[in-house]
């Protein structure tokens, strides 16, 4: 038996470069001993429960726990038809996995050491149920080892659709006996062209795997995709390292070249991958022909070495690298969040709380700004109504007095006195009511114009009860008595007469005696009688006038002290009123400064509050955020990873 499996010998007897029952690592450590990945992966563990993702903690803990395992499982992975299942039968040298012409792998298969071959299709309880042994199993169903890939086939359709399953196949081989385990997966979808859900296949396959390697096979024909570097760029999230195989380097002459190409671009994308070009053919060829130079043409060997070299680091410097990347990985999604939320805190200047403080700021100014104004207000609407109502009244007395001229320019006010003076009272009566009327319409627009002043949030600001006049207002309007006139007697017309008629008798006389007629004779008594009536008529006249003089000038005197009277009791009136309107508006004002202080106060209180619970949360936050940065401090702290050796090609080109 050769070390390359050649032939179908069976495994004689433990050949593993690291033993299976070597000592697992001791997670206790002495407090000033250096810190060890188990450290690390707890701590990150311990930050995924506090921060309430019990699913990553669940996950990291099922990764600690295999990878305290002395296996290493690498799952084999990529686009349909690339070769995957080829490969692991020419890794092995056993037809365990089925090939593209035999319709490809349906169902997962793991790859393990047996001393007899065996075979067994698990039905697990649910998608969720690891692929070992005896995670989540519920029934085994031994398969024909006579063409497996085809058992395997039928079996699994024999089964409800959906059914959570996978092959459990044992080989013994050498290679498998140290440790080793090959996982065959199905083909991700859409790869090579689009990798929409490849990502997430991928990640689902390596969790279920519980994989500590991935091996992405690709023709080697081809380049890479974006897609599959993409699958790629994200599993280096999930391991420290990937093993990119270019399969099928014998069907293509440039397979030097398209390594070297696929290494450029690995390097170009960031991904941490170890490239080998290699042929199943050739290697499944040179076992059945026991030709070692053919062997190593295939490229295998040196796989193989790679895989072996692997194993050995994985209690050691692979576990450190992959807890390390897997830390990381885990402390980025956990501050992802926490930095979002501390962004937000940050970027969110005006919160409910401290806005509401602010509007309260500003109805408060407004309120003292609306103070002034209302003041203002009132004070020039009182001079105006002062100003209206005396011109007011003056124009009405002036329409009253008017009249009584017109009415005395004919009158004789000793014979229609008693006419004219309910008159004159009925007017004067009329004119105060109609004063006082307007003048209480006039205070209730000036009422509403200076609660217009307030702002519209303040309700209804007038008073309750309008206004009212005081019950003696224009009681000052009496009866006027007749003024005293002269009386034209008898006696006085008499008088007059005798008087006016003298001069007539000499001014007819004297004429008269040039013709030689006495002083006295007819004719001259004739001209004093004349004019002694012209006397009287004269004198009667010049009474009535006077009379009517004196009326207007009574009626003046009692219209003047009635306007006088009227224009105190409307000034003191509007003043009553002025201080009414401003006592009740300086109330309603206190009012609502107070209910507005209160309102401050209860904000402010808000948004002290708030902000002290702001900052509060930032500095919890960014004390986690500097807990999980010293987390990935000692998760970058930890040793990188094995070195990814570059997988040596001495054979010519096929």
């Amino acid at each position: 038996m050769v070390s390359w499996e050649a032939g179908p010998t069976a495994y004689a007897g433990p050949t593993s470069l690291i033993p299976l029952n070597r000592a697992l690592p001791d997670p206790l450590r002495a407090a000033d001993a250096p810190l060890t990945w188990l450290d690390v992966m707890d701590a990150t563990i311990r930050s995924c429960s506090a921060h309430g993702r019990t699913e990553i903690a669940n996950w990291l803990t099922r990764r600690r726990t295999r990878m305290l395992e002395p296996q290493l499982r690498v799952m084999v992975a990529g686009a349909a038809k690339q070769g995957k299942s080829q490969l692991i039968n020419a890794l092995i040298n056993a037809t365990v996995c089925g090939v593209p012409e035999h319709g490809g792998t349906t169902v997962p298969a793991v790859v393990r050491h047996a001393d007899a071959p065996v075979a067994e299709l698990i039905r697990r309880d649910s998608l969720n149920a690891d692929w070992t042994a005896d995670a989540g199993l519920r029934d085994r169903i031994p398969l024909a080892l006579e063409r497996l890939d085809t058992a395997v086939t039928q079996t699994a359709a024999s089964l409800p659709a959906a059914t959570p399953l996978h092959a459990d196949i044992g080989v013994p081989r050498a290679l498998l006996a140290g440790g080793l385990v090959l996982i065959d997966t199905p083909p991700l979808s859409g790869l090579p062209g689009s990798g929409t859900d490849a990502v997430a296949e991928a990640r689902d396959l390596t969790t279920g795997a519980g994989a500590d390697l991935v091996l992405f096979t690709c023709e080697a024909g081809r380049d890479l995709s974006d897609a599959e570097l993409t699958v790629l760029t994200d599993l280096t999230r999930l391991f420290p390292t990937v093993t990119v195989v270019l399969t099928k380097a014998d069907y293509t002459p440039d397979w030097r070249q398209q390594l070297a190409r696929s290494k450029e671009v690995l390097s170009g994308a960031g991904v941490p991958a170890t490239v080998a070009a290699v042929s199943a053919s050739l290697r499944l060829h040179a076992v059945k022909a026991g030709d070692p130079a053919l062997n190593t043409e295939s490229g295998f060997p040196d796989l193989i070495n790679h895989l072996q070299r692997l194993l050995a680091a994985k209690p050691d410097q692979l576990a450190r690298a992959t807890a390390a990347v897997l830390s990381r990985t885990v402390l980025e999604r956990l501050a992802k969040p926490l930095h979002a939320q501390l962004t937000t805190d940050q970027a969110t200047e005006a919160t409910e709380a401290v806005a509401r403080l602010h509007a309260t700021q500003r109805r408060l100014d407004d309120l003292r700004k609306c103070s002034a104004r209302w003041q203002n207000r009132l004070a020039d609407e009182v001079g105006d109504l002062m100003s209206d109502i005396e011109h007011d009244l003056r124009e009405r007395t002036r329409a009253v007095l008017s009249e009584t001229d017109e009415f005395f320019a004919t009158a004789d006010p000793a014979k229609a006195w008693d006419e004219f003076e309910p008159w004159l009272r009925e007017s004067l009566e009329e004119l105060t009511r109609t004063s006082l009327t307007w003048l209480v319409e006039r205070a209730e627009w000036m009422a509403r114009k200076v609660a217009d002043e307030f702002p519209p949030d303040a309700g209804d600001v007038l008073p309750a009860q309008m206004f009212q006049m005081p019950a003696g207002f224009g009681d000052s309007t009496t009866g006027l008595d007749a003024p005293p006139v002269a009386t034209f007697s008898p006696g006085q017309k008499l008088f007059i007469g005798l008087r006016g008629s003298y001069g007539g008798v000499i001014m007819f006389g004297l004429v008269t005696s040039l013709t030689g007629m006495s002083l006295i004779n007819p004719i001259s008594i004739g001209g004093g009688a004349l004019f002694g009536g012209k006397s009287i008529r004269d004198e009667s006249k010049a009474l009535l006038k006077r009379r009517q003089a004196e009326a207007r000038t009574a009626v003046q005197r009692h219209v003047d002290e009635i306007f006088v009277r009227l224009t105190k009791d409307a000034r003191d009136s509007v003043r009553r009123i002025q201080r009414s309107l401003r006592d009740h508006f300086t109330a309603v004002t206190e009012d609502l400064q107070e209910a507005v202080m209160e309102s401050l106060r209860s904000a402010k209180s808000a948004a002290d509050r708030e902000v002290a619970a702001r900052e509060q949360r930032t500095r919890g936050l960014q004390h986690e955020l500097a807990q999980l940065s010293a987390l990935s401090q000692q998760a970058r702290a930890l040793q990188a990873g094995p070195k990814r050796p570059a997988i040596p090609r001495q054979r010519s080109a096929s």
